[in-house]
């Protein structure tokens, strides 16, 4: 027997006490990044970062404008994929009005996968760190039909984009795609990490982003003008803004406080985003816990 990657795999029991040791060593490795962050705070090390990310939040609150509908295939404020063993398939759902909240994935209808939940700012350098290392073993996951992606595209960054508030345009660009082509969007999201803008600048133009949604195998003519008209914009702010105050559905978390924020089975990735042995021996060890 061998995973998707052709490796071969361990008997059942061997692997349940290999996941349930490397998910042993993340939870120390991250008490020691949490005690070290509060040794720096004391010091006042951190305190600029805490401003940072208050000043950030502000922004956001004050930004909003008023409710949108959201897009369809996007109930939950993410877009989920499954797979049937070869392909990636989306799931369909409904557009949640401008004054209904959305609709939580039910993890008991996903059935015995791994269920992976990012919420990702796409000017944010660690979501696309996080991207180029495991995107592709996801991707392999998901059409395998061994795990979900469901995929939260948020607008935290606005501030550091110029002016031109460019996550919220990008992440809207993405609610398109899903709205038209769902099948195209996790291309998209590969695209548009793979061509991320950086920090403080302007970012790509509506033109740039219909391009790479074009690149990306979006053929429907309605997504172009979808993305230059920005119609799921306000959306974007309104969803973005469940996702810092919470409650976070299916979760042990509370709320997102920094981006990327991952979630397998319900339970958050204190691991490295550059290191996809970590982040695959957290899905393992997600995916066999009794």
């Amino acid at each position: 027997m061998s995973n998707v990657y052709g490796k071969p795999v361990p008997p059942k029991k061997d692997r349940r006490e290999m996941a349930r040791e490397s998910a042993r060593q993340l939870r120390e490795e991250q008490q020691k990044k949490e005690k070290r962050n509060r040794w720096l705070l004391r010091g006042g090390i951190g305190a600029g970062l805490i401003a940072a990310a208050v000043v950030v939040a502000l922004v956001v609150v004050g930004s909003q404008g008023p409710a949108a509908p959201g897009p369809l295939n996007m109930a939950s404020d993410g877009v989920l994929l499954g797979g049937d063993g070869t392909n990636i398939v989306p799931v369909e759902t409904v557009s949640v009005a401008a004054d209904e909240d959305p609709i939580a994935t039910d993890p008991t209808t996903l059935g015995d996968t791994a269920n992976i939940v990012v919420y990702a700012d796409y000017l944010c350098p660690f979501c696309g760190q996080f991207e180029t290392t495991n995107g592709e073993q996801i991707a392999g996951w998901v059409a395998a039909g061994t795990a979900t992606l469901e995929l939260h595209p948020i607008s935290i960054l606005d501030p550091v984009s110029a002016g031109s508030k460019y996550p919220t345009r990008a992440a809207a660009a993405v609610a398109c795609v899903a709205n038209y082509e769902p099948e195209n969007v996790l291309a998209l999201n590969a695209a548009l990490f793979a061509n991320q803008p950086a920090e403080n600048t302007e970012g790509l133009t509506d033109e740039d982003l219909v391009s790479l949604a074009t690149s990306a195998g979006v053929t429907d003519e309605k997504v172009a003008t979808c993305i230059t008209e920005n119609t799921f914009a306000a959306w974007v702010g309104t969803a973005t803004q469940r996702a810092l105050d919470g409650p976070l559905p299916n979760a042990d978390i509370e709320q997102v406080k920094g981006t990327p924020t991952v979630l397998v089975n319900g339970v958050s990735y204190p691991g490295a985003l550059d290191d996809p042995a970590a982040f695959e021996a957290f899905v393992t060890a997600q995916a066999t816990a009794e």
